[in-house]
């Protein structure tokens, strides 16, 4: 009888050099995901115990297909905004039916008001999740909306956990856009208000986005690191029906929601 020669054309050199490459580049990302800002190639090569020039040829690959992005000067790699995208996909896909929905659900009928749950992607917050609340005065928006950091609650949570050196490149990179009159624009000012977020594990919105519209955002953290801040939880409303004094009796509610959230987003990381 003829040899098999199944087994010798199973797995052909190409297919599994192509393989390697794969994971070679999942694991690329791997790292500069958890490294949590840019890094350079030296210490992607050093961690993946690969040639630098083999870690620049992927590096170079994932750069021009948007998954990572090259910070300027040229040296470090962090986070593509095709990879942002990929993982804000990620986490919304099935949304009506996720647990996440119906614990923003609850939260939505507990507090009377519209529930938002918003992700970080560069200066922006992306919404991932949402429900309306029921009154016929409300304010839309829809899954995917993105609004600027320094301008809502959950965008100043993100920024209160971000490393100083971090916002310092934001502050200079480009001013604070004005929306309203009751935008912080200054850095200073800024940065006084980022002190008083960290202390209280919370922040608002006194119509600095839009005029009327105030809110409340909490953290969500997502792992078992409880400081990891991958998500945020907010509500808002028009001034007639909430002012910023009043954001705070729904406080106990949102942590609550919150600590929901963050067992669910732990449990479909894992699942993924």
């Amino acid at each position: 009888m003829a040899p098999d020669s199944t087994n010798s054309t199973e797995n052909p050199p190409e297919a599994r050099d192509k393989g390697s490459q794969i994971q070679r580049a999942f694991a690329l990302l791997d790292i500069v995901i958890a490294e949590g800002r840019p890094i350079n190639l030296a210490a992607m090569a050093e961690r993946l115990d690969l040639p630098k020039p083999t870690v620049h040829r992927i590096a170079g690959r994932l750069e021009a297909e948007g998954y990572l992005i090259r910070e300027p000067g040229g040296r470090n790699y962090g986070i593509g905004p095709r990879l942002n995208a990929l993982a804000a996909d990620t986490l919304s896909a099935s949304a009506q039916r996720a647990p996440r929905h119906a614990v923003l659900e609850w939260l939505a009928k507990e507090t009377g008001e519209t529930c938002n749950l918003g992700v970080l992607d560069g200066n922006n917050v992306v919404y991932l999740d949402r429900v309306e609340s029921t009154w016929p005065l409300r304010m839309h928006f829809t899954v995917g909306s993105r609004v600027p950091l320094h301008a809502v609650a959950m965008g100043k949570l993100f920024m209160s956990r971000m490393p100083k050196r971090a916002r310092e490149r934001l502050y200079a990179a480009s001013p604070l856009e004005r929306f309203t009159e009751h935008t912080i624009t200054d850095p200073d000012a800024m940065e006084t208000e980022l002190a008083a977020i960290r202390r209280e594990d919370m922040a608002t919105n006194n119509q600095e986005y839009m005029v009327g519209l105030v809110g409340v955002a909490v953290p969500v953290a997502v792992g078992p690191d409880s400081r990891q801040l991958r998500a945020a939880l907010a509500i808002h409303a028009p001034i007639p029906r909430m002012t910023v004094e009043d954001c705070r009796r729904h406080l106990p509610a949102m942590r609550d929601a919150a600590a929901r959230l963050s067992a669910a987003l732990f449990k479909e990381s894992d699942t993924c």
